[in-house]
């Protein structure tokens, strides 16, 4: 990615939070919708917008529709706020990028608090030895 490409995804990433916060009125998008990043295409063409979103599955599908139904109302107003000659395409898309790395994170923490226990049996005694501890 371009240094252009990349500062125009930081501004259509906070441009869009905004339009989120203070102009969105569809009931759908009642939950808690995070835009983790967004990477424009090196000529402009597309603007895809990673979010995420708090909920269960049926909640974070609707919002997720109500999202890319409001593309076009979003892509009219980051054209008035920019003046862009060409503004992008907007495309929405779940994050699974953070939701894995969340899943790897929890999997870590279990993997540590198993191994403190076992570090506590083998202090009090009720544990055999791990291997190579003989």
């Amino acid at each position: 990615m371009s240094r252009r490409t990349e500062m125009l995804g930081s501004t259509i990433q906070r441009e869009l939070a905004e339009y989120l916060m203070r102009e969105a009125s569809d009931p759908r998008l009642d939950a808690m919708i995070s835009i983790t990043r967004v990477r424009v295409a090196e000529d402009l063409s597309v603007a895809d917008v990673y979010v995420t979103i708090m909920g269960t599955p049926g909640k974070q599908t609707a919002a997720l529709n109500a999202l890319r139904h409001s593309a076009g109302a979003m892509r009219t107003k980051i054209n008035k706020s920019l003046s862009l000659r060409q503004t992008p395409f907007i495309k929405f898309h779940i994050d699974e990028k953070l939701k894995k790395e969340l899943e790897t994170l929890e999997l870590l923490e279990k993997v540590r608090r198993e191994n403190e226990e076992l570090d506590r049996q083998r202090a009090a005694g009720t544990h055999p030895p791990a291997p190579g501890d003989e």
